[in-house]
C-alpha cells in the first residue's frame, strides 16, 4: 500500500471519528443547556418575567447589534460591558447594599468590616447559587429581595438604552447612541434576557457545585471562581501540546533525513505557458472587489477603534447617530471575512482551469454572475443591518432581513441563504473546471482531489449558519456558530490554502509532485486532528457541560502543533523563492506566504494558546487578549494568505508586465510592522491590564467604564494610531500597485528577459539600490 493511500485512509478515518464526536457533544449540549423558564416568580407570588419576555428580549438585543455592542457570556464587542457579568454584579451589590443598610445602621456594603462583608456574602452565595428551577412547572422561584433587586437593575438598563440624561455619561463611555432602543417595552424585555443570562452564570446545575456556565464569569461576591477542572485540563493541554510538538519534531527529523534525490529545477518559468482563459480573466473583478472591501474594512476599523476614546464622536463629529459603534464594528468584522473569502473564491475560480487546462462552456458567464451575486449580498445585508440597528426594520423582520446579532454571523437569514447558494454556484464552477484533472490518473491527482474536497467543504459547511432559528437556545446557536467561524474559516479554508500553495509550487517545478502530495496530506491530517474537536474551546462557558471543557482543552492544544509544522516549512518556502533567477517574478507572493508562516506561529500559535487553556480563557475571554489573537491570526494568517494568492493570480493574469517591486515592498513591510505595533503597543498591554483587573476584582471590573476611563488605558488605545497608520499605508500601496497594472501597464524590457528574467527590466534600478 503506497504512503499516499495510507495517508488518505488516515485522513478520512480521522474526519469521520472527529465529526462523530463533535455531533455527540452537540447532542449532550442540547440536554444540559440552562433551561429557559415559563415563569419567574417571587416567593410572595409576584410575577417577575415570563418565557415570552426572555425570548422577546433576545430579539430586541439582536436587533440593536447583539454581540457587536458589549457581549453575552464573554462573546462579542469589547467597549461596552459583558451584559451577563454586568447584570450579575449589579444584582449582587444591590442585594448586599440592601442587607447592609438594614442590618448595619444604614451603612453601605463597602463601608463594612471584612468579617461583616464575609457574613453577608455567604448568605448571598447561598441564595443566588441555589437552583430553584422546577422542571415540572418550568418555574423559577426567587426571594422577594431578589425580585426587588431585579426591578432596580432593570430600571438601570431601561435608562441606559433609552435617552435618560442620568445615564448619558455611561452611554458615552460605552460608545452607545442615544435611544439605542426607543421603545420602553422593548427595553424592559431586553432586561429579562440579560437577567436570564446572569441567572445561568450564577445558578448551580442540579447535583453539582458548578454553575451552568462552569462558574464563569469571575465574581467574588457570589463565589464564582474557576472550578478545579479548569486547572486540571489546562495542565493536560500543556502536556498535550509539548507531546504533539515533540512527535512532530521527531517526524520532521526522520522525513528530512529520508529526503528524495536531488530535484532538477526548471530553467524557465513553467507557468508562463498556461493559457489564460476567458473565465480566468473574468476573475480580475474579484480581486478589485477584494481591494475595495479591504479599504472599507480598514475605514470602519479606524472608526470602531476611535469610538473607544470619544464615545459617541469620531474626530469631533456626532457619528453615533448615523453610524453607531454596533454598525461600524459589525461591518468591520464582517468585511474581514468577506474580503478574505472573496480573495480565495477568486483564486479557486482562477486556479481550476489552470490545473485542468479545460475551460467549460459558459464558465466565464458563471464567474460574472457569481460576482454580481456577491455585490448584491454585501450591499443588501449591510443595508438590512443598518436599518435594524437604527430600529427601523421592526422585530418581526429583523431575523430574516436585518441583524442577527451573532458575531461573524450577523447578516439576516435571507442573505445567509443567498450566500450559501452563491457558494454552491462557486462549488459547481470550480468542480466542472477541475473534472478532467480529477479523472486523470496523474501524480498530482491527490493534490487536486484535496483541493476539490476543501472546495466542497467550504461550499457545504457554510450551511451551519442555517442550523439555528430565531428562537433556538443560545447554547445551541453558539455550538453551530462556531462550526461556521472555526471549522469553515479556520479549518477548511486552511486546507484549501495548503492545497493551492502545493499546486503552485509543483506547477512551478520547485517541489516534486510526490513530495508535495505526501506533505500536503500530512499537513491536512495534523490540521484536522486538533482543528475539528478544537472547535469546542470556544464553548467552555456557553452553558455547556464539563465534557466540552475536557475535549476542548485537549484538542485545542493540538491545534498549535501544525503551526509548528508550518514554521518548519517556512525556510523551504524562502529558499525556493530564490532558487532560480526567474523566481524573482514570484518573490512577493512567496514573501506573503512566508509572512503567513510567521503569523501562524505567533498570532494563531503563541497568542492563540495564550488564551485557549480553560483557566486562561476563564479570565481572558472577551478581553483585549482575545482581540490580540483575533487580529494577528485573522489578518496575519488569512489576510496575508489572501493577498499572496491574489498576487500569484495577477502574475499569471498579466504575465508580460513589469512589477514595481518597491511598492510591493512598502506594502509588505507596512502590513507586518503595522500589525506588530497594533499588537504590541495596544492589544497586548491593554489585555494584560484587563487580565490583572479580572483576577483581582472580578470580570465585571475589567469590562467596566471605571476601568476603561483610566488615563493609562486611554493612552494605550491612542497608541494604536502609529500601527494603524502604517498598516493603512500598506493597504494603499497594494491598491496603487494593482491599479497601476491596469492603468499604467509597463511591459517587460524584451522577449529574452520575459523568458529568462536574468536581469532587471530596462529603466529599473538594480536590487542592491533599493
Amino acid at each position: 500500500m503506497s504512503s499516499t493511500r495510507k495517508l488518505w485512509i488516515w485522513l478520512i478515518s480521522l474526519l469521520v471519528i472527529s465529526f462523530a464526536v463533535l455531533l455527540l457533544v452537540g447532542r449532550d449540549i442540547s440536554f444540559k443547556m440552562p433551561p429557559i423558564p415559563e415563569r419567574v416568580v417571587a416567593t410572595n407570588g409576584e410575577k417577575i418575567y415570563t418565557r415570552a419576555d426572555i425570548q422577546r428580549g433576545r430579539q430586541v438585543w439582536q436587533s440593536m447589534g447583539g454581540m457587536q455592542l458589549g457581549s453575552i457570556w464573554g462573546h462579542g464587542g469589547y467597549v461596552a460591558p459583558d451584559w451577563s457579568a454586568d447584570w450579575l454584579h449589579r444584582e449582587a451589590m444591590t442585594i448586599l447594599d440592601g442587607w447592609s443598610r438594614r442590618e448595619y445602621g444604614g451603612r453601605e456594603y463597602g463601608q463594612l468590616r471584612q468579617e461583616e462583608q464575609a457574613q453577608l456574602q455567604g448568605r448571598l452565595q447561598e441564595q443566588m447559587r441555589a437552583n430553584t428551577y422546577d422542571p415540572g412547572t418550568r418555574t423559577i422561584t426567587l426571594s422577594v429581595e431578589r425580585a426587588q433587586a431585579i426591578r432596580s437593575v432593570s430600571r438601570h438598563y431601561e435608562s441606559l438604552f433609552g435617552n435618560d440624561p442620568a445615564t448619558a455619561t455611561l452611554r458615552e463611555n460605552y460608545a452607545m447612541k442615544n435611544d439605542t432602543i426607543p421603545e420602553a417595552a422593548h427595553r424592559r424585555a431586553m432586561s429579562a434576557f440579560f437577567w436570564w443570562t446572569a441567572w445561568a452564570a450564577t445558578t448551580e446545575r442540579p447535583g453539582s457545585q458548578i454553575t451552568y456556565t462552569n462558574n464563569w464569569p469571575s465574581e467574588p461576591a457570589v463565589g464564582n471562581r474557576p472550578p478545579a477542572l479548569t486547572f486540571i485540563w489546562s495542565a493536560f493541554s500543556v502536556s498535550f501540546l509539548l507531546a504533539g510538538i515533540a512527535l512532530l519534531g521527531w517526524h520532521h527529523a526522520v522525513t528530512h533525513a529520508r529526503k528524495e534525490e536531488k530535484h532538477d529545477l526548471p530553467k524557465t518559468d513553467p507557468l508562463r505557458g498556461i493559457t489564460v482563459t476567458p473565465s480566468m480573466q473574468a476573475t480580475a473583478k474579484y480581486f478589485w472587489l477584494v481591494l475595495a472591501l479591504f479599504l472599507v474594512q480598514i475605514l470602519f476599523g479606524a472608526m470602531t477603534a476611535h469610538y473607544q476614546i470619544e464615545g459617541q464622536l469620531v474626530y469631533g463629529y456626532e457619528a453615533a447617530e448615523i453610524l453607531p459603534y454596533s454598525i461600524t464594528r459589525t461591518w468591520h468584522t464582517q468585511l474581514a471575512v468577506l474580503w478574505i473569502a472573496t480573495a480565495w473564491l477568486g483564486t479557486g475560480l482562477y486556479i481550476s482551469p489552470a490545473i485542468s487546462g479545460y475551460e467549460p462552456k459558459f464558465q466565464a458567464l458563471g464567474v460574472n454572475i457569481l460576482w454580481v451575486c456577491l455585490l448584491i449580498i454585501v450591499v443588501g445585508s449591510f443595508a438590512g443591518q443598518w436599518l435594524a440597528v437604527m430600529q427601523r426594520l421592526g422585530l418581526e423582520n429583523n431575523f430574516w432581513w436585518g441583524h442577527q446579532g451573532w458575531e461573524y454571523a450577523d447578516m439576516g437569514r435571507f442573505w445567509q441563504w443567498f450566500l450559501f447558494l452563491g457558494l454552491l454556484i462557486w462549488l459547481v464552477l470550480v468542480g466542472r473546471a477541475l473534472w478532467p484533472a480529477l479523472r486523470e490518473r496523474s501524480e498530482s491527482r491527490s493534490i487536486v482531489a484535496l483541493f476539490f474536497m476543501s472546495t466542497v467543504a467550504i461550499g457545504l459547511f457554510y450551511a451551519a449558519a442555517l442550523f439555528w432559528n430565531e428562537h433556538t437556545h443560545i447554547s445551541m446557536v453558539e455550538y453551530w456558530r462556531w462550526w461556521l467561524v472555526h471549522l469553515w474559516v479556520e479549518g477548511f479554508f486552511e486546507v484549501f490554502a495548503t492545497a493551492v500553495i502545493a499546486f503552485l509550487f509543483t506547477r512551478l517545478g520547485l517541489i516534486p509532485v510526490r513530495t508535495a502530495t505526501v506533505a500536503v496530506l500530512f499537513a491536512t491530517i495534523i490540521f484536522m486532528a486538533g482543528g475539528v474537536l478544537g472547535t469546542l474551546h470556544h464553548l467552555y462557558f456557553s452553558g455547556t457541560s464539563t465534557a466540552v471543557l475536557a475535549l476542548g482543552a485537549s484538542f485545542s492544544a493540538l491545534e498549535v502543533v501544525p503551526l509548528a509544522y508550518i514554521g518548519f516549512e517556512a525556510y523551504d518556502h524562502w529558499r525556493l523563492g530564490s532558487a532560480m533567477p526567474w523566481m524573482r517574478r514570484y518573490k512577493w507572493p512567496v514573501m506573503f506566504f512566508l509572512a503567513v508562516s510567521f503569523w501562524n506561529v505567533v498570532g494563531a500559535g503563541l497568542f492563540g494558546f495564550l488564551i485557549n487553556p480553560p483557566l486562561s480563557l476563564y479570565y481572558m475571554q472577551g478581553l483585549n487578549l482575545t482581540a490580540l489573537h483575533a487580529h494577528t491570526a485573522l489578518f496575519g494568517v488569512y489576510g496575508m494568505l489572501g493577498v499572496g494568492l491574489v498576487l500569484f493570480c495577477l502574475r499569471g493574469m498579466r504575465p508580460d508586465l513589469y512589477w514595481n517591486e518597491k511598492v510591493l515592498k512598502i506594502s509588505f513591510w507596512c502590513f507586518n510592522i503595522g500589525l506588530a505595533l497594533m499588537a504590541l503597543l495596544t492589544l497586548l498591554p491593554l489585555g494584560t491590564l484587563q487580565l490583572l483587573a479580572a483576577i483581582n476584582h472580578g470580570y465585571w471590573y475589567a469590562r467596566s467604564a471605571e476601568f476603561k476611563q483610566q488615563p493609562l488605558v486611554e493612552l494605550l488605545i491612542w497608541m494604536r494610531v502609529p500601527g494603524d497608520t502604517i498598516f493603512s499605508i500598506g493597504a494603499l500601496a497594494l491598491v496603487y500597485f494593482v491599479i497601476s497594472l491596469w492603468l499604467w501597464p509597463k511591459p517587460e524590457a524584451d522577449e529574452e528577459e520575459a523568458r529568462k528574467h536574468d536581469r532587471p527590466p530596462a529603466g529599473a534600478r538594480p536590487e542592491s539600490a533599493e
